[in-house]
């Protein structure tokens, strides 16, 4: 938490702190006709579709204050959100932030917090509209909405692909999960000392992924350049296996995945070494990488394999093929969703 100068956040009140942490800040879209300070945000989006997400995060579930600066965290909370919005083919417009905080908190660890939200809203073009505060008693609670809109023709579902269609995914798996545990090692070792500085020299690119991801809107807007329009699309925040079934699922078709296609960066590789885990396992189901899988027709496969950062692992089938990841000897698994579930105890 915030060390140095301390302002309890009772010496402002509701108003006086959401007014602390919003006052300053520019509409920077068209459809956003008013922002923070009335009853209720004013939206207008003449003839698009309009797009709405949103996203709880509860500390001790979703994150560890041991190791995550609220800035980060901030960025992090505004990010998954904006990549709802990607994974739609949309582009995210509009904000709302709720926050539930304890008397451990302070005003300027809720400054750092939402100077994390502001950055990734500025990156974005995104306008911070509105929100709540109220108190916990169990920690840090965060709910984010985002609005975003498409035209109509160009929103992308999870439904659309056919047995013939490539998979495709961007960036790298894997990474953001051997962040996580990372921190979570040197947690275990430095139990309880403060005045510790954990070594990550080479492990940069790990802690960056998991701690300060990027939704991909540089990937949607090279498909629309590209004038291709997937047939279906998620992001990838439960593990790919977990996305890939869901796209299977809701389309009714199987999945081939080559295991050697799956792409991996060398730090994630020599991570896994490391901790001695299955380096394949942790890319189908680490999770939070917040990449794109799509899909799209076979016909496209010449202009998708010349998009910079984004690879074809596989292709769709027939559902009565299963789904199935290849292994790099030849042999066929059954894909499972093993990645991230809240729910499962």
């Amino acid at each position: 938490m915030h060390e140095g100068i301390r302002t309890e956040i009772a010496t402002l009140g509701e108003f006086g702190l959401i007014k602390h942490l919003t006052e300053g800040i520019q509409l920077q879209n068209p459809e956003t006709k008013y922002g923070v300070g009335d009853d209720a945000a004013v939206l207008e989006f003449p003839d698009r579709q309009v797009l709405v997400t949103t996203d709880l995060l509860m500390e001790g579930v979703h994150f560890d204050l041991v190791y995550t600066p609220l800035k980060h965290l901030g960025y992090k909370s505004a990010m998954v959100n904006f990549s709802d919005i990607y994974a739609m083919n949309g582009r995210p417009k509009q904000m709302t932030v709720s926050i539930a905080v304890s008397k451990r908190f302070c005003i300027e660890d809720l400054d750092e917090f939402y100077d994390g939200l502001k950055l990734a809203c500025q990156r974005h073009q995104v306008d911070l509209v509105g929100g709540d505060t109220t108190s916990s008693v169990t920690g840090l609670a965060i709910s984010i909405t985002c609005i975003g809109s498409a035209d109509k023709e160009q929103v992308v579902y999870r439904n659309g692909a056919k047995p013939t269609d490539l998979i495709c995914v961007s960036g790298d798996l894997g990474a953001a999960y051997m962040g996580l545990q990372l921190m979570e090692r040197e947690k275990a070792v430095f139990q309880g000392e403060t005045e510790v500085q954990p070594d990550f020299a080479g492990k940069e690119y790990l802690l960056e992924r998991f701690l300060k991801p990027e939704a991909r809107r540089d990937v949607v807007e090279r498909l629309a350049k590209a004038g291709i329009r997937p047939t279906a699309m998620m992001d990838v925040s439960d593990g790919l296996s977990s996305e890939l079934l869901h796209i299977c699922s809701q389309s009714g078709t199987g999945c081939r995945v080559y295991e050697e296609r799956i792409p991996i960066d060398y730090q994630t590789a020599v991570m896994a070494e490391e901790f001695n885990m299955n380096l394949s396992t942790c890319a189908l189901n680490g999770g939070e990488d917040y990449e794109l899988l799509f899909t799209v027709p076979l016909a496209l496969r010449e202009q998708v394999s010349q998009l910079e950062d984004v690879k074809v692992i596989g292709h769709m089938t027939a559902p009565d093929l299963g789904c199935a990841l290849i292994t790099r000897d030849g042999n066929e698994l059954e894909l499972k969703a093993q990645g991230w579930n809240p729910l499962k105890e």
